[in-house]
């Protein structure tokens, strides 16, 4: 069974990204959507003597709220939906242990925000679960609807493309998907030809997809959300690929890196694989 976990904490772009996980199960064999919550655990009284509160009850009460979720899923697809809540401080903890436990095929979410303030308060989780490389996570923007998955974009610099491409997830994700494979590459510094280096990684990359017969672009463009979005209308790609680096990606998700541009700025989701 292909298992899809969505946090969902009742926000508009959390259901949003719920039920695109709802259309997308819909095209896939054996799809599980689990509804996922963490709920902050009850803190000590002025005195220092617990709150009196069951944690069973409040679970009880968030998988219930979970559940009407489910009631607007059902409307969708046929595909399994389960809900599960847990107490914890950090979302993004308690979730990386759950996907582990769980072999969770797929990670979905919401992400909200264009401006520096939203981009931190509201998008940090999403982009710190993406940096924890512990599944693919299909970024959701508040904006985007499923409109199917018949052309996924794969970004490349084609550098030691045999290093850098994650490809056992990557094969995973297309074969579930089986949509048609563009792969971009763009880059100023390339004015008039192909560089040799640029070939050679290329035939590498091309024995390492060749089952799913990908187009290849070479794009020469100054500004990279243009030269992808441009792309995207021309084709109308529906989800973008792209493979951020996990020694930096930290540090830069706020300063400009090509996926937290993409996750703020594409009108189209975005799934992040590390390599």
């Amino acid at each position: 069974m292909n298992h899809f976990i969505v946090p969902v904490d009742f926000s508009e772009t959390s259901k949003n990204a719920a039920r695109f996980a709802a259309h997308l199960s819909a095209e896939v064999r054996d799809a599980h959507i689990i509804l996922y919550n963490v709920f902050d655990p009850i803190e000590a009284g002025s005195d220092g003597t617990p709150l009196d509160s069951d944690v069973n009850e409040r679970r009880a009460l968030m998988e219930l709220a979970l559940k009407s979720v489910v009631t607007e899923l059902s409307k969708i697809t046929n595909a399994k939906i389960t809900v599960t809540a847990e107490e914890g401080k950090h979302l993004v903890e308690c979730l990386e242990g759950y996907v582990r436990r769980h072999k969770i095929q797929l990670i979905i979410m919401g992400i909200t925000g264009a401006s520096k303030v939203g981009q931190i308060f509201m998008g940090s989780n999403t982009l710190h679960v993406v940096a924890q490389g512990i599944a693919p996570v299909i970024i959701v923007p508040p904006d985007a609807h499923f409109k199917g998955a018949k052309n996924v974009m794969l970004i490349t610099d084609f550098k030691d493309v045999d290093k850098t491409i994650p490809i056992g997830p990557i094969r995973e994700l297309l074969r579930l998907l089986k949509p048609n494979l563009h792969i971009v590459n763009v880059d100023s510094e390339h004015y008039v030809e192909l560089s040799d280096e640029y070939k050679v990684e290329r035939a590498k990359l091309d024995k390492m997809v060749k089952e799913f017969k990908p187009e290849y672009y070479f794009i020469r463009m100054y500004d990279f959300m243009d030269a992808i979005n441009q792309f995207v209308d021309d084709k109308n790609i529906d989800m973008i690929l792209t493979i951020p680096r996990s020694h930096s990606f930290l540090t830069n998700v706020f300063k400009g890196t090509h996926t937290s541009k993409l996750a703020y700025h594409s009108h189209v989701p975005i799934v992040a694989i590390h390599s």
